[in-house]
């Protein structure tokens, strides 16, 4: 006998694991009803936001049951996503039973993230490439890639240090600036404004100031304003970050 407590718990968890990675809120909320369904789980009420998920089942009657479950806005992981898709369809069409549902949503839990390494070089790949895009030279795309591949790093040494995004976000830029003054003193024939804009744009919040106008389309807009807030929140430290060095310098005299 299948118990409600499980099947929503199961279900809820899913939900969790698809929002920390990134989901959008209407498909979240989707696969948890889909699945309750599934179960013929009767007068349920699914509820998601941002960073949040309220479920509760069979509300009138014995085995009634409700979980409230807070969950952290963090960063997109697409793998996982459609990993835990796959799961919901295959337990929806009762192709895997409630228990190996468990130990597959583990699997999917643990995923491997891509390798350190590779997420170094693509950063100062994409801010060479941006650099070149907004108009920069291929010396300034050569020197944005280096700048690019030490804003990575620094991003690693701030995560495992649990630094704050805010902090994060003000540190990154300010060394992203920093470091484009410095290539300066090289008396090449370099483009700061352009070396700068390529570097930062890895730090530009652009998924989640997509999936705020996204939420705000269908109607979410608790969830739309939460996101399309931490994105500005996240445009303002950076632009803060990059400006300080040319405040400090413009009130010294330029020195």
């Amino acid at each position: 006998m299948v118990y409600t407590n499980e099947i929503l718990t199961l279900a809820v968890e899913i939900g969790d694991s698809m929002l920390r990675n990134g989901a959008e809120i209407y498909r979240v909320e989707d696969t948890v009803v889909h699945i309750l369904k599934s179960y013929e789980v009767k007068e349920f009420d699914v509820y998601v936001i941002s960073n949040g998920i309220f479920a509760s089942a069979n509300e009138n009657q014995e085995d009634a049951c409700s979980i409230v479950r807070h969950v952290p806005l963090g960063s997109v992981n697409l793998g996982k996503i459609s990993a835990l898709n796959q799961l919901a369809r295959d337990i929806c069409e009762h192709k895997i039973s409630l228990i190996d549902s468990w130990e597959e949503l583990e699997r999917c839990q643990n995923l491997p993230n891509y390798p350190n390494s590779l997420l170094v070089f693509f950063c100062g790949l994409g801010s060479a490439g941006f650099c070149y895009l907004f108009g920069g030279s291929a010396l300034d795309s050569l020197f944005t890639f280096g700048i690019g591949i030490l804003e990575q790093l620094l991003l690693f040494a701030l995560k495992k240090y649990k630094f704050s995004k805010i902090i994060t976000n003000i540190f990154a830029s300010l060394f992203v600036t920093l470091l484009a003054m410095l290539c300066m003193l090289t008396n090449l024939n370099l483009l700061q404004d352009k070396i700068i804009i390529g570097a930062i744009m890895p730090l530009v919040p652009g998924i989640a100031f997509t999936t705020a106008i996204r939420d705000i389309y269908n109607a979410d807009y608790l969830s739309g304003t939460i996101h399309l807030l931490d994105a500005l929140i996240t445009a303002i430290c950076i632009a803060v970050g990059a400006c300080l060095p040319f405040v400090i310098m413009n009130y010294f005299g330029g020195l």
